[in-house]
């Protein structure tokens, strides 16, 4: 069940948020994590007892680290720190890795003349890999880790904890919730009218990139990679790319937006998790705008642990291609997401060497087009199919490939005039133009001096909800007649 589907949108959420919304204050947190529990259950049947065993795991851990930290921190909380991370790791290790692990020991074993390697005989599909695992994971690594540092106490109440892990509306695809960002809004907060009402906008623009945007880009961007090497030209791979690149942004950053719109409905306020990151002009900046909550872990759980940029220029480096290496692996259990997380790790070293400075001093329409251009060839290895397609596809962006088919004709099949629209429509609001747009309107609404103050009353007021009804008109016009609504976080 994702946050899109009819079945979440008109039955699970309006039932849910009645019933707490009249629940007493005490029971808040039981019901919501009941919700949770079967929110997950859900899409997940029988591997919601994995979510239930990692919460009972932390919240052991968690005490015992507390027990032995703090002030007084002997040597066991480093160890029971390093069991309690050992074993998280080892479970998302066993569901997202062993398959590609045994695919790639199997191979090498061949090459060696050990084995017969053959994909086949590796279990690469006979693990199931739990929706989420890999965002409750590094949210309950990240609460014991700040336990031992002695930044908060272990949390004694179960239910408490046991809703932090595994509350609904960041639970499958973030972001990534810090403990001490939610402990006192786990003992307390309050669900007014004002926090109902910016949850439902926050909820509505999330939905319409959602529906609206990323769904619609999908059909083609899917089409065009699906492609074979001799049917694709530049102009229908270069097409096929912008499609695929809004598309994973209007997706990603609409969920962020449903999950902290869910949040204010219930009482949470959930971190911000994108910052228009196509409006970026270098690599450094584009990270600091993408995936916010997963880019501020790693720098505080692995990158700083691991000295960061304390011990000079080749240290530095060598962190930050670590970390961007096993960016790209916890994305997904393939060779395609480690190159793809070295290449961002490749150009964030370059920039961090010098480059940076050039692209401060350059024009930044300039910058900005060599980040879109980078960010871009990464995406091609996030979305292919294998490394040997993301090279095939790679080659047709600048002409390499082997196509034989007629481009315009291509270009015809492809470039509908709803994909055109819909891909103008998506430039102007990854860059930032609706935004201006919608707040000039309400500037004239406010201040406008042609009309009387009631009437800008009257407009300020319902220029919003009118607009938030349009959304939802449209939202529900492609619901009714949708055939096409992937879920792109099946291998997070």
């Amino acid at each position: 069940m994702v946050f899109s589907a009819p079945t979440f949108l008109f039955l699970f959420l309006p039932v849910v948020l009645s019933v707490v919304l009249i629940a007493p204050r005490a029971l808040r947190n039981t019901l919501l994590l009941a919700a949770s529990l079967f929110f997950y259950a859900w899409g997940e049947t029988g591997f919601v007892v994995v979510m239930i065993g990692s919460i009972v795991f932390n919240y052991l851990a968690g005490l015992g680290i507390g027990r032995f930290g703090g002030a007084g921190r002997t040597w066991m909380s480093p160890l029971l720190l390093a069991l309690a991370v050992a074993g998280n790791l080892a479970l998302l290790g066993w569901f997202k890795y062993a398959g590609f692990l045994a695919e790639n020991l199997s191979v090498l074993l061949a090459s060696l003349g050990l084995g017969e390697g053959s994909f086949s005989q590796a279990p690469a599909d006979s693990i199931h890999l739990p929706i989420g695992i890999s965002f409750f994971t590094f949210q309950a690594i990240s609460y014991l880790i700040d336990i031992h540092r002695g930044e908060h106490p272990p949390q004694r109440n179960p239910i408490r904890l046991a809703l932090f892990i595994s509350l609904f509306p960041q639970l499958i695809a973030g972001p990534i919730v810090r403990y001490k960002d939610l402990v006192d809004q786990l003992a307390s907060r309050a669900i007014d009218v004002e926090a109902v009402a910016a949850g439902i906008r926050r909820f509505t623009v999330g939905l319409s990139k959602k529906l609206l945007i990323a769904n619609s880009l999908g059909v083609p961007a899917d089409a065009i990679f699906a492609l074979p090497a001799g049917e694709l030209g530049p102009s229908v791979a270069w097409f096929g790319l912008l499609c695929y690149s809004l598309q994973i942004y209007f997706d990603f950053s609409g969920y962020s937006d449903m999950a902290i719109g869910l949040g204010r409905l219930f009482g949470f306020r959930l971190p911000e998790n994108f910052d228009q990151p196509y409006r970026a002009a270098s690599l450094t900046e584009f990270w600091r705008r993408w995936h916010i909550s997963l880019s501020s872990w790693f720098r505080d759980y692995l990158y700083i642990p691991l000295g960061g940029n304390r011990h000079g220029s080749r240290r530095t480096y060598v962190n930050l291609l670590i970390v961007f290496l096993l960016c790209g692996l916890w994305h997904g259990a393939s060779w395609n997401f480690i190159v793809w997380g070295l290449l961002h790790g490749t150009f964030l070293t370059i920039e961090r060497a010098g480059l940076r400075g050039v692209l401060e001093q350059i024009s930044r329409p300039i910058a900005h087009g060599y980040c879109l251009f980078v960010v871009g060839l990464a995406w091609v290895f996030f979305r292919a199919e294998s490394l040997p397609h993301a090279i095939d596809f790679g080659a047709s962006l600048f002409g390499l490939g082997i196509a034989e088919a007629a481009e315009a004709k291509l270009i015809v099949d492809f470039a509908s005039v709803e994909a055109l629209v819909v891909c103008a429509v998506g430039i102007c609001w990854a860059a930032g133009l609706l935004q201006r747009l919608v707040e000039g309107l309400s500037r004239v609404a406010r201040v406008g001096e042609s009309i009387s103050s009631a009437g800008r009353s009257l407009l300020y007021a319902w220029l919003p909800t009118s607009g938030m009804l349009a959304l939802w008109f449209l939202c529900a016009m492609k619901l009714a007649s949708r055939t096409y609504d992937p879920f792109l976080y099946f291998r997070f």
